[in-house]
């Protein structure tokens, strides 16, 4: 079992790429929801012996894809009894803009962390803002809270910025570490 378990939902792929590269540099274990909004089987078990929870949604309209809201809503049933409080959680999002409202979703996973009585992790990164920075370069969407990446929205998953995968891995050693400082 993964100390880390990221439970997103991703509508063309995009998300779901991101999810991977976190992944790949955190040893997080990947709960995908469906397309139906649901959990797979021991979807729940999975999230109850993680020590950091990782949500991670589409930015559509400003906010989560409803899949995800879906299983936002279920969660009540762990919130109920406390069953997530003070584990870590931390976020990512992707849309098609640059800015596209992503910091909405960001501030809705900080706010179900809380609601949980979790503690968050925010990207540790300083932004990439100088005139030398490319859009390759670590963390150019310039987000703190949460990470951020952008997807032109007719780029497959295959054309996805270099940069936002280079940063989610870093994204993803910055979970690593934070549960390896923090919880014993």
């Amino acid at each position: 079992m993964s100390d880390i378990v990221i439970v997103f939902h991703s509508g063309y792929g995009h998300t779901a790429k991101i999810a991977e590269a976190v992944a790949s540099t955190s040893g997080a274990k990947l709960l995908a929801i469906d397309a139906e909004g649901n959990l797979p089987e021991g979807g729940w078990e999975t999230l109850a012996a993680a020590k950091l929870i990782t949500f991670g949604s589409p930015t559509y309209m400003g906010s989560v894809s409803w899949q995800f809201k879906k299983f936002a809503d279920a969660s009540s049933k762990p919130w109920f009894g406390q069953a997530w409080k003070d584990k870590l959680f931390a976020g990512f999002t992707n849309s098609a803009s640059m800015n596209g409202d992503k910091h909405s979703t960001l501030h809705y996973f900080m706010t179900l962390a809380m609601q949980h009585s979790g503690l968050w992790v925010g990207t540790g990164m300083m932004p990439s803002n100088n005139k030398a920075a490319t859009r390759d370069s670590i963390n150019y969407v310039a987000s703190s809270a949460g990470l951020m990446t952008s997807t032109p929205s007719d780029a497959s998953t295959d054309e996805m910025v270099a940069g936002d995968i280079a940063t989610a891995k870093v994204f993803g050693e910055r979970l690593k570490a934070t549960v390896a400082k923090f919880v014993s």
